[in-house]
């Protein structure tokens, strides 16, 4: 419950991130075999879903905008469960901040995705507008990228239907994250939406024709699914077969491309540097929630799990609890990798934690002190949800018809 969705995506680096993309349409040249959908290499030989992803440590973080007046399109949104912690704000939102100033931007709360798993049906109203302001607390520009909510443009789930009749079960049973949750919590207590979300995350990110999708470790096989399912439905209803029921022929879906972190992938949970920060594990001790008081958060720091080695470092695989608390630190406090090195490299933990501590909370504090403002103003609230969710409909409803259309529905 509450995984972070298109979006958990990290860098543990000073500077704003400069996504690359990694897979390229043309890569390798493939092709659908007709009789079973699958994916054949030039000697035939099915590829079987797997994910193509690559991680390039010599390239910038954000892929440098085209030279066209036609922005690339970009999409990304977290789940309205549990608070919003450092690690969705590192991994994704505070990196939107740089991906809107030269991309077409649309973030929103995912909130049809937080019923795959047991909630509170009392607070999901709350939690999606609580998360919609951290959004614009954090520097989301309504003027630059549209903020909606998912269930509020009704696209996603009819897409979502006409995508799973052309989703073959066995690629979803693959789903990792499928087999763990559905494991931890019996067949019984599982719901289907948990074995189809995959599919609705592949609606999310086609409806808007997107060209790029900010990814992490754990969503890389989301997209490879929703990849996969693009160039399906392209070949079994697109091209001349489409042109022939009226439509413009061609490809009905963008094939999304990844934008992957060159280092890093993401922030670890404070009680264990081996796991990382999660709305979902049980103790709130283990994450940094950015609402959190001061005196939260030092309390946090001063609990969280260290070792007994002298000084701090970086990247030692024996250290992962030092490595992350100065990673967060670098990113809190703005300075470089080497200059926290030189920083810390002879200090005690009890001198570290309150350094640590200063910096979260002077970071922090300014994104509280606007969330609260924002809160306040529930009709400004309102209206940029309702602004956005009317821009991002427009879009999602011209895919839409055309997917109508090619399956051959009869349209009013």
């Amino acid at each position: 419950m509450g995984r972070p969705v298109l979006s958990h995506f990290l860098t543990l680096s000073h500077s704003y991130p400069h996504f690359t993309p990694s897979l390229r349409r043309g890569h390798f040249p493939v092709k659908y075999m007709k009789t079973t959908g699958l994916l054949l290499s030039p000697s035939r030989r099915p590829i079987r879903f797997r994910c193509f992803c690559s991680v390039s440590v010599s390239e910038p973080l954000v892929p440098q905008s085209p030279p066209t007046t036609v922005k690339k399109r970009i999409v990304s949104g977290v789940q309205p469960t549990g608070s919003i912690h450092l690690g969705n704000y590192l991994g994704a939102i505070k990196n939107w901040i740089s991906l809107q100033n030269s991309y077409d931007t649309l973030f929103f709360i995912v909130d049809l995705h937080a019923i795959t798993l047991p909630y509170d049906a009392q607070q999901l109203s709350k939690a999606t507008r609580d998360t919609a302001a951290i959004y614009l607390a954090c520097g989301v520009d309504t003027s630059k990228a549209s903020v909606f909510v998912q269930s509020h443009v009704r696209a996603h789930v009819e897409l979502m239907w006409l995508l799973s009749s052309a989703t073959p079960i066995g690629w979803l049973n693959r789903m990792i994250q499928f087999k763990e949750k559905s494991r931890k919590a019996g067949d019984e207590n599982v719901a289907v939406a948990l074995l189809t979300y995959p599919v609705l995350m592949a609606s999310d990110i086609l409806l808007y024709q997107s060209d790029f999708v900010p990814v992490g470790e754990d969503q890389k096989q989301h997209l490879e699914l929703t990849r996969e399912l693009a160039e399906r439905v392209n070949f079994l209803y697109g091209g001349r077969k489409w042109k022939k029921l009226g439509g413009r022929g061609g490809t009905i879906f963008k094939v999304p491309e990844p934008l992957i972190p060159p280092t890093g992938a993401r922030v670890m949970s404070l009680t264990d540097g081996l796991s990382k920060m999660s709305k979902s594990a049980p103790s709130d001790q283990s994450r940094i929630n950015l609402l959190d008081s001061k005196d939260i958060i030092a309390n946090k720091i001063k609990r969280c799990k260290t070792d007994s080695f002298i000084g701090l470092e970086f990247d030692n695989p024996e250290r992962p609890e030092s490595n992350n608390l100065l990673s967060i630190y670098q990113l809190m406090s703005g300075k470089t990798k080497e200059e926290v090195a030189q920083e810390c490299e002879n200090m005690n933990w009890g001198t570290f934690k309150i350094l640590l501590t200063d910096a979260l909370i002077d970071h922090l504090q300014p994104i509280q002190v606007r969330y609260e403002e924002i809160m306040s103003d529930s009709a400004y609230l309102d209206r940029v949800l309702a602004e956005g969710a009317t821009k991002a409909a427009d879009i999602a409803d011209a895919t839409l018809n055309n997917v109508y259309q090619a399956m051959g529905f009869l349209r009013r």
